[in-house]
């Protein structure tokens, strides 16, 4: 029996072919151009979804491109649609095959249907090739005087791509004056949210070197423009609502009266169903209202329901963008919130994300009145079988019990844990008794009694183990057998992995040496000797220093390693007050989200509206160390009957001391006779340390004066040297700055610095920025010298402070310009 003949079979718009059947596209499109035969658009379609179905899975089309230009001769919508997008994705690659679109796309902005000659516009400014900016000219000019608001909507963003292929093009034909002249006149509020957006972006991007542009922008946040978009504002789409906020929350109000007619004529914005636009609205509340502190707080009571009301709304993931902007709020006023904590339980359906962040919350706004509900919330999480939850939950309660006064209840609870057979429970708890018993000493007996039950054989985690050792060394003399199972340890010191364990070690046995030196001695020399011996630089400088320190004189190593102890009061924050104030600047952003202001995660060229000419493109915009961060304002003076939290003018946080990874070259014999004395003494850098030990320490002369220095008055530095330069040079000085008043009120645009600074011979090369951050790169040269110094300069006047970083060709110099600069930068606005 002869086989079935197979029928070919036609391939499908998902499953493409190839160059074949790139070919028989080509083919077909030929036969069909031009065509008007009944059924021919129809046919046309279905080849239209075969080329794009090609293009969608990156096969090359681009030989079929002048049949489909030939095609599109046809008044069918759909079919214009797959035109324009296959034609959008060939010519920014292929500017020769856009110029043969030109002029059916040119003629399609003359078609009668507006949907056609708004589609045509949009594709013939998203071409996007330098060489055919002239042909968008005339288009877009008619397309903003255009009878349907959605060629008027296409247009006003046609001008701002216009903008980024040709800044000079845009302003040449006077683009920026007809968008302002569209949007204070369109009736269509998306026209005017469009024209908006075109506006800002090109009137910022323009600041930095433009006068007229910088009183442009000005102009936008006054009370006219800002009261013409609020009475529209219910006009506008979500997007232009958004937008529009957005505009209004950098709006200053000239008084009281002013701030509570904004507010009443967006109250209904909080109940918007859209979480953008409730959290935009919110914004504004907070920054209307930051300097009024008891309206404020009627703020937060106000802005409760509508956020806890979205964070039960929608996806998980809604739900966490909202509950973090509530984590921030919460971090800043937790009394307000203490009695909606029920709100912030952890639902089983949760996402350990959520979980996590509602742990942070119910610690935050833990008081007298609702500890016991919490805690005892918490400890079910402590059986939960999401082990990193679990631990969280043992953390909150620890951290609760660190900040409430009467702890009997959260004590009790926390040792209970210990007898949970947990592994992570144990290590957990071990950690947060050791914080408890330095900030509560009078509980270390009933503490100690239970820690002296476990086995430190069963301890493996790093971090418990070391507490564990810490309170055998702390409370040696209460517990019998702290001598011998620290031996133990000792025994088992290359078994210990972890560095920081056998520091814990060291100092836990010296310790114990202090108060029980003849069942300690033993395991003392066996500590120092491992220690000498440890590979690890800090434990090996440790057991030096104290080996050291004994040979000096034991009754002074016993006041430097176990002197008496005072109850730690508070424990220092993780995040600087700062950091936490510039994340509430910017709030209804991904700051809140990640927890971290937006210079740490965003490229460079994103980190602020910051414009250098095309040399000076690589230079570092907010740089890669801890110095370049831009304080942001104190918003409200702090008193005692304040009840919101503000982070300002706390105290400073030291930032953790890391070890180098440099070599210490330390004494091979560890019985040198070279005592602390004579080691100290020899180092002008020990003079510290020989005050903390008492040992005195050495008068140091008075520092000499700086020398006059006189600048160039017209200095020459191309950008480029000014670039090589900045990258070749070390920093010399670094330094903060404080603006005058006067100073902050003349900075409305970075123009006005400049003029100032040059009236001081000293130079802009660079600058940018809107309120309230600026940033300026200045240069100058020294008087009848070749040496230049370069300053970069970041201002905000929300907090009037300047970030001052000179790099200089003669070092030497570079504290006398810093002088010169700050005075120069004191005067600005006095004049």
């Amino acid at each position: 029996m002869a086989p079935p003949v197979s029928t070919p079979k036609s391939a499908s718009p998902s499953q493409p072919s190839g160059k074949s059947e790139v070919t028989d596209l080509k083919l077909q499109l030929r036969q069909l151009a031009g065509s008007r035969a009944p059924g021919a658009d129809d046919a046309k379609r279905d080849l239209f979804k075969r080329v794009i179905s090609c293009m969608t899975v990156g096969i090359d089309v681009s030989p079929a491109f002048s049949e489909m230009v030939m095609c599109s001769a046809t008044s069918d919508v759909v079919l214009k649609k797959m035109c324009y997008l296959y034609v959008g994705n060939y010519a920014r690659c292929n500017p020769d095959l856009a110029l043969l679109t030109i002029n059916f796309l040119q003629k399609d902005c003359h078609d009668q249907d507006p949907t056609i000659r708004g589609l045509a516009l949009r594709s013939l400014c998203s071409l996007r090739v330098q060489n055919l900016v002239e042909y968008l000219v005339a288009p877009l000019a008619a397309g903003l005087k255009d009878h349907s608001s959605y060629v008027r909507t296409v247009a006003a963003i046609g001008v701002l791509k216009l903008y980024h292929i040709s800044a000079t093009m845009c302003h040449d034909s006077d683009f920026p004056a007809a968008l302002k002249a569209l949007m204070l006149s369109d009736p269509d509020a998306q026209v005017v949210a469009n024209c908006l957006y075109s506006l800002l972006e090109i009137w910022t991007q323009d600041a930095a070197n433009s006068d007229e542009a910088a009183r442009e922008i000005e102009a936008l946040y006054g009370k006219s423009i800002i009261y013409y978009l609020l009475n529209r504002i219910k006009d506008f789409s979500e997007w232009a609502q958004c937008l529009v906020l957005d505009l209004v929350s950098k709006y200053i109000p000239s008084d009281n009266n002013e701030i509570f007619d904004m507010m009443n004529l967006l109250e209904d914005r909080l109940q918007h169903a859209n979480g953008a636009v409730v959290l935009a609205t919110i914004k504004v509340f907070l920054h209307l209202t930051m300097s009024m502190t008891d309206v404020h707080q009627q703020v937060y009571e106000r802005i409760k329901a509508p956020l806890l009301t979205l964070v039960g709304a929608g996806s998980p993931e809604q739900s966490y963008a909202v509950l973090c902007h509530l984590h921030l709020l919460v971090m800043r006023a937790p009394m307000l919130f203490s009695s909606d904590y029920k709100h912030f339980y952890c639902q089983f359906s949760d996402p350990s994300y959520v979980k996590k962040l509602k742990l942070e919350m119910l610690t935050a706004i833990a008081n007298e009145s609702n500890t016991y509900e919490i805690v005892t919330e918490l400890c079910e999480y402590a059986g939960n079988v999401d082990v990193p939850i679990a631990r969280e939950s043992i953390r909150a309660v620890g951290k609760i019990a660190l900040q409430q006064y009467d702890v009997n209840a959260i004590v009790d609870r926390l040792l209970q844990f210990l007898e949970m057979e947990k592994d992570y429970v144990t290590a957990e708890t071990l950690v947060l008794v050791k914080d408890l018993l330095r900030k509560y000493p009078q509980w270390s007996h009933d503490c100690i009694a239970v820690v002296g039950n476990i086995s430190s054989n069963s301890i493996q985690e790093p971090k418990a183990k070391a507490a564990l050792i810490w309170m055998l060394g702390e409370y040696s003399q209460d517990m019998m057998d702290a001598p011998y199972v620290l031996e133990s340890l000792v025994e088992n010191w290359e078994e210990e992995h972890s560095p920081e364990v056998r520091l814990h070690l060291l100092t836990a046995v010296m310790k114990c040496f202090f108060k029980r030196a003849p069942e300690t001695q033993k395991a003392l020399g066996a500590a120092l000797a491992a220690g000498l011996a440890d590979n690890n630089q800090d434990v090996h400088d440790r057991a030096l220093f104290y080996y050291r320190l004994l040979q000096y004189d034991v009754a002074v190593a016993e006041r430097v390693v176990n002197p008496p102890k005072q109850a730690v009061s508070v424990f220092a924050d993780t995040q600087s007050s700062e950091i936490k104030d510039r994340i509430f600047d910017e709030f209804n952003s991904l700051s809140v989200v990640y927890q971290k202001p937006s210079y740490l995660f965003t490229d460079k060229e994103h980190r602020g509206p910051f414009e250098f000419s095309e040399d000076l493109s690589n230079l570092a915009i907010g740089g890669d160390s801890g110095d370049d961060v831009i304080h942001s304002a104190q918003r409200y003076e702090e008193n005692d009957k304040d009840l919101l939290l503000s982070t300002s003018d706390k105290e400073e946080n030291g930032g953790p001391t890391h070890n180098g990874s440099s070599t210490y070259s330390a004494p091979s014999d560890v019985n040198s006779s070279t005592s602390l004395v004579s080691s100290s003494t020899t180092q002008p850098a020990a003079f510290a340390i020989d005050d903390l030990l008492g040992l005195g320490v050495l008068d140091t002369p008075a520092l000499p004066p700086l020398p006059a220095l006189s600048l160039n008055a017209k200095p020459v530095l191309d950008p480029g040297t000014f670039q090589k330069k900045w990258g070749q040079l070390t920093v010399s000085s670094s330094q903060e700055s404080t603006l005058s008043i006067q100073g902050v009120a003349s900075l409305t645009a970075p123009q006005s610095l400049i003029k100032h600074m040059q009236n001081n011979s000293i130079q802009c090369i660079a600058s940018g920025g809107q309120p309230p951050n600026y940033k300026f790169f200045f240069f100058a040269q020294k008087e009848g010298s070749s040496s230049f110094f370069l300053v970069e300069c970041i201002v905000n006047t929300a907090s009037a402070k300047a970030q001052i970083k000179i790099k200089a060709d003669d070092a030497s110099a570079s504290d006398a310009f810093a002088s010169l600069f700050q005075s120069a930068l004191s005067n600005f606005g006095s004049s």
